[in-house]
């Protein structure tokens, strides 16, 4: 007959024959779940309530295993029936009392002495391992008499047999089966309680580890324990077999390898996952192309494995001297456990968890926020009768504990940030491949255009050469063959002419008339080849025009060529602005998590988040968020939130992003005309013409100049740009900026200030219309349509303050020299442009005083054009009657015999 111990050895049992009945031989099917979930209202096992936000209630489930019996055993209760009935199938065991009476008891799950150790790992103990990688907190616990295979089911490492593996190296490798270890961790600490005082069993010198518990989580922690780090399998089972070694164990009667301290394996599982961020339904239909970031999260989650030493008897078991005072530490512990789960199972008001350090450090286990699963052993002798009723007594208590578990999750910034960074790399690196690519495509395309345009001049100046030498060289042959025939007709008829005439008798009259007759011919046949000439020479110019035409097509795709390269200029310069927010975002992230680090290690999460809602904070995300439908603007929220001061006051900062976005807000708010008057009265356009005269940067004077374009709208607010000396500043700006942008920011807001009929003299004399007339250089549509308006907006003014009397002489645009860019672009093919410049000429043709200039320049035909061909009924209407009303336009059309 084989013996059988449980200390780290195998479960022997070769023979069994006196076994009950009514035991069951089929190993349970069903799940480890007992029945539905009901709620208490008892307290945690600590001061921290069970019942939180966003909970789940769970109840410890308890499931007990029956140890078959060992040589010792089967000999001494030979006679005797077991004192143990197993049910698997019901869930339920019965325990004699005697031979007719007995006590039945259910639990979540029974396992007979045959219950492999892998089914008991996947019932008991595998549904908290999955919930502890979920990021839930965990326990296991085994609970027993001394002998009865608690070490056995918990910590055997099978390395003799590989299915005799307890739970904790299950654990283990299903965790490092369902982990990566590039992003996640697991550490693990081994500790023992040994005669109250906590020891670490991977580091036996750090014998008396304190217990911290937090004040307002009531989370507790070992802060002087080892934590070792894992990587693989291997390196956890040589922990388990160092902590083994340390630990306490002494032969009893009733086990020869009896374990003298509760072992206590902390299992910290911290997971990087990741979530979407909620988007509001407005948001998608307006989102710009940046796409929202996922949220980072840190689940951080602690798997208990609690071995428990065996409660006994000392008359049992035998214990004198230090082990008996080892005894008592573990019938105390005990002993206080049952107490608190005695208190929590009756919903008591008062839960006296300080009675031991066991009990503190399980605080979290029962009644707490952790997944519990609780495995009582029990052995089938009816010697031990008594200690079998009392374990199971135990678990029927556990049973009625109700826990309530929570998720444990923190934001990861550091993530966040370096997924920032890398976002951002990326399209640093995106942007230069790119702008390198178009660079090399727009040389070669103008290289291409140079050469076939230089071919084109060169074969055109050779044809026309050819021409030219031929015409020549025909007309000096017909004018020498003229007068080689004029001598030789002179010759002869001076002289054989007068003889014959002589003779016959006939006068010198008929002769002379033969000959006029003759050279009248050939004077005709020379003016029929000269003629001839000419139309050659039509022709050739004719050719000539047709390739200066081409050479002006060419022109015309260089121009187009720049024009597209203007563009990819202004998406580059947009890209460019967008990877200054993305910095601007990573850094606003980077000091919020500095901000939340510190405020947690004051112990103020709540204060420090309100601390953090500052106004550099809101201005940044206001870029990012787009209007919905019915709401109001986030420039208008952020109006009302921040304040206006506090935005200007922005302007001044020494950080040029924070410059460039609050100049976009103020410029922003500066196109609502209800906002207007409040910003120049609160110093904006004072901020905003200092940001124009200062800075250095080109994307703030181009915003500065469009929000002082925004506020030149308001008539009131003309009057004080004039005053503090916008329109200078505004034209020495002009005359620095190459930026197409800007310059079209600044000649919009000088149009804008074109309009007031009172501004007319000083925007002359400090420099206005000269510095509108001097953006044409750019070229750029945009600036070209900008400086067409301001045009006409003076002419307009010019046209109504001679009309009153107000102003006489020519007009100030005639003087500055603005005629000739006015007739050149009257005909221009963008609509804006021409469409102002036809207006500017009808004001300025409405005066007597300005017409000579006019016809001298070549605005008469335009004129005449506009009174025809002009798309617009009004334009077109006041160009006839002007021509119809100034005499010296009737005049002119009169001499040149153009019908109107």
């Amino acid at each position: 007959m084989a013996s059988s111990t449980y200390r780290n050895g195998a479960v022997r049992n070769s023979s069994n024959p006196k076994s009950s009945s009514l035991k069951s031989r089929i190993p349970p099917s069903q799940p480890f779940s007992g029945s539905a979930i009901r709620r208490n209202s008892s307290p945690s096992f600590g001061s921290a309530a069970a019942a939180g936000d966003g909970g789940v209630p769970g109840r410890v489930r308890v499931a007990v295993r029956l140890r078959p019996q060992n040589a010792e055993e089967l000999v001494a209760d030979a006679d005797f029936a077991d004192c143990v009935e197993l049910q698997p199938e019901l869930k339920r065991l019965k325990l004699r009392k005697n031979n007719w009476d007995s006590d039945t008891y259910e639990f979540d799950e029974v396992f007979t002495e045959f219950a492999s150790q892998k089914r008991v790992y996947e019932v008991v103990a595998k549904p908290v391992v999955e919930s502890v990688l979920g990021g839930y907190n965990g326990t296991v616990m085994a609970y027993g008499q001394t002998g009865t295979g608690k070490t056995f089911t918990l910590g055997k490492l099978g390395e003799e047999d590989m299915s005799d593996r307890g739970i904790m190296v299950r654990s283990m490798e299903d965790i490092l089966a369902n982990i990566s270890l590039e992003t996640d961790t697991v550490c693990v600490s081994y500790l023992q309680l040994y005669m109250e005082t906590i020891q670490d069993l991977l580091d036996p010198l750090n014998d008396n580890i304190s217990i911290v518990e937090d004040p307002k989580t009531g989370d507790v922690s070992l802060p002087g324990a080892s934590l070792i780090e894992i990587k693989d399998q291997q390196s956890f089972m040589e922990l388990l077999r160092v902590g083994e070694d340390h630990r306490v164990a002494a032969n009893t009667k009733l086990n020869t390898e009896s374990s003298r301290s509760h072992a206590i394996l902390m299992i910290h599982v911290k997971r990087s996952v990741t979530e979407k961020e909620d988007v509001n339904p407005s948001d998608n239909e307006n989102s710009s192309h940046f796409v929202k970031p996922f949220k980072p999260l840190v689940r951080k989650s602690k798997l208990v494995l609690v071995d428990l030493a065996g409660s006994e008897r000392v008359h049992k078991s035998g214990s004198e001297g230090h082990m008996l005072e080892e005894a008592k530490s573990i019938n105390l512990s005990l002993s206080a456990l049952g107490k608190c789960i005695n208190a929590l199972a009756e919903n008591s008001a008062h839960v006296p968890l300080r009675d031991s350090k066991l009990t503190r450090v399980l605080r979290d286990s029962f009644g707490g926020t952790a997944r519990t699963s609780l495995i009582v052993t029990i052995g089938p002798s009816p010697r031990h009768r008594g200690e079998t009723t009392s374990t199971i007594l135990f678990g029927q208590r556990a049973m009625k504990v109700e826990n309530m578990l929570k998720i444990k999750e923190e934001f990861d910034y550091k993530s966040l940030s370096r997924r920032l960074e890398i976002q951002l790399d990326k399209l640093i690196a995106e942007n230069e491949r790119q702008q390198k690519a178009f660079d090399s495509e727009i040389e070669k395309i103008n290289s291409e255009a140079q050469n076939r345009i230089l071919e084109v001049e060169r074969n055109f100046a050779d044809v026309l050469e050819k021409e030219r030498l031929k015409c020549q060289m025909e007309y000096i042959e017909s004018v020498k063959k003229l007068e080689e025939k004029m001598i030789e007709n002179q010759g002869k008829h001076g002289c054989n002419g007068y003889i014959h005439a002589k003779c016959i008798g006939e006068g010198p009259e008929v002769i002379i008339s033969e000959d006029t007759t003759e050279l009248k011919k050939q004077l005709e046949k020379e003016i029929h080849g000269r003629n001839e000439a000419e139309e050659e020479v039509n022709k050739l110019r004719s050719q000539l025009r047709q390739f200066t035409e081409a050479g002006a097509g060419g022109d015309a795709e260089i121009l187009k060529l720049q024009t597209v390269l203007e563009n990819e200029v202004h998406q580059k310069k947009k890209l460019e602005e967008e990877i200054i927010i993305l910095r601007s975002q990573l850094l606003q992230l980077t000091f919020e998590a500095d901000q939340m680090r510190l405020c947690l290690e004051r112990g103020g999460f709540a204060n420090g988040y309100a601390d953090l809602a500052s106004p550099m904070s809101q201005i940044n995300h206001s870029q990012f968020r787009e209007p919905g439908n019915g709401k109001k603007t986030p420039v208008a929220s952020l109006f009302e939130q921040v304040g206006l001061e506090k935005i200007l006051s922005l302007l001044e900062s020494d950080d040029v992003n924070v410059q460039i976005h609050a100049v976009k807000v103020v410029a922003n708010l500066a196109a609502e005309e209800s906002n207007q008057e409040r910003i120049v009265e609160a110093g904006g356009l004072d901020s905003l013409l200092m940001l124009l005269r200062s800075s250095e940067d080109e994307t703030i004077r181009r915003v500065a100049a469009g929000a002082i374009a925004n506020l030149a709208m308001n008539e009131a607010n003309q009057e004080v740009i004039m005053a503090q000396g916008g329109i200078s500043l505004l034209s020495m700006t002009a005359s620095d900026a190459d930026d197409p942008q800007t310059l079209r920011m600044i000649a919009g807001a000088i149009a804008n200030l074109c309009g007031n009929d009172k501004l007319q003299l000083k925007l002359r004399s400090e420099g206005g219309i000269r510095a509108l007339l001097g953006m044409v250089r750019c070229g750029h549509p945009d600036v070209l349509s900008q400086v067409a308006r301001g045009v006409a907006n003076f002419a307009k003014c010019e046209s109504r303050a001679f009309s009153q009397g107000i102003r006489s002489g020519r007009s100030v645009l005639i003087e500055d020299g603005a005629l000739p860019w006015i007739v050149q672009n009257a005909n221009d093919e963008a609509a804006p442009i021409r469409r102002h410049i036809e207006l500017a000429l009808c004001h300025l043709a409405q005066h007597e005083v300005n017409a000579k200039d006019m016809i001298r320049g070549g605005a008469l035909w335009e004129l005449v054009r506009i009174s025809r061909d002009c798309s617009r009924e009004d334009i077109r209407s006041l160009a006839h009657r002007t021509l119809n009303a100034i005499p010296a336009f009737r005049a002119e059309l009169r001499r040149l015999r153009v019908e109107f």
